[in-house]
């Protein structure tokens, strides 16, 4: 028998990513995936096992790399609330871009597969707990600065913009009036810089 053709696996994985991003994983064909991949079906059996193999290991590149970027892009500004705001306004901006965005791929996977696989139900819980911890981290930098007031609560604020993040990209992918979202993004941003009157 002859031996399945060695590939990249790194640039396959990438790709395959990319088209599990656009379709999801039910709407993916093993037809679609090997073609942009660049390989035939025995070496996408031989590398990640199966259709769900490889949608596993393209989540967890896609998880990587999103916590990286997330992590460098509010790192990138000294101040934490605007490190914040630009961050938010990013998601929106790069949606109502003249290339629309696909969104999240692990949010993304999380309304289409988590209700009914426990595995990928607890990778993209488990993305959304290191988002929190990236986000608290940011919040505790503020509050050490003397940026932030001491009353929040950098975890609990941290979750909480976690879940509205989910909640904007979701609500993104219906197109509605850009008004409403900056106003929405808007009341997201007076938690981190409401200021605290005691209590």
């Amino acid at each position: 028998m002859a031996r399945p053709r060695e590939f990249d696996q790194d640039k396959a994985l990438e790709a395959a990513m990319h088209v599990f991003w656009e379709k999801g994983f039910e709407a993916a064909s093993l037809s679609d995936l090997t073609a942009r991949m660049g390989i035939q079906r025995p070496s996408l059996y031989s590398a990640f096992g199966d259709k769900k193999g490889l949608f596993e290991a393209a989540l967890r590149k896609y998880t990587s790399s999103h916590a990286a970027y997330v992590r460098t892009s509010l790192h990138k500004h000294s101040s934490v609330k605007e490190a914040f705001r630009t961050f938010f306004e990013d998601v929106v901006s790069k949606e109502y871009g003249k290339s629309p965005s696909t969104g999240c791929f692990c949010i993304n996977s999380m309304v289409e597969l988590a209700p009914h696989d426990e595995k990928f139900a607890i990778l993209t819980r488990e993305h959304q707990m290191y988002l929190s911890v990236i986000f608290q981290e940011t919040l505790e930098r503020g509050l050490r600065s003397g940026e932030l007031d001491m009353g929040i609560n950098a975890k609990d604020l941290a979750q909480t913009l976690v879940i509205s993040l989910i909640g904007l990209t979701v609500f993104l992918k219906s197109r509605p009036d850009r008004i409403v979202i900056d106003n929405f993004v808007k009341q997201i941003l007076t938690l981190v810089t409401r200021h605290h009157l005691g209590g």
